[in-house]
């Protein structure tokens, strides 16, 4: 099952993002079996706000235990983590 993650960052938390950055694309790179397509929400000047992936996983509970492990989120970056269930259709791997 995929699920769509939109995370935002605690106001003024770009030095907690970018002090843990590195790690988090680490973390990315070795589970790019559960993280199919992520990136930053961008404010309009450029600066990253946030993040956006989409996930596959067997169910809500045990992707929520996977974030955890993110080291923004142990980090403590979000204000918020919304995890939903989605539908890939469009652009979808075969």
């Amino acid at each position: 099952m995929h699920f769509y993650v939109t995370c935002t960052d605690k106001d003024g938390a770009l030095e907690t993002r970018m002090a843990n950055r590195e790690a988090h694309l680490a973390f990315v790179a070795e589970n790019t079996d559960t993280i199919k397509i992520g990136g930053p929400f961008l404010s309009e000047e450029g600066a990253m706000l946030g993040s956006m992936l989409i996930c596959e996983a067997d169910d809500k509970e045990s992707l929520e235990a996977f974030l955890a492990n993110d080291p923004y989120a142990k980090a403590g970056l979000f204000a918020s983590v919304e995890i939903r269930p989605w539908k890939w259709i469009i652009g979808a791997p075969a």
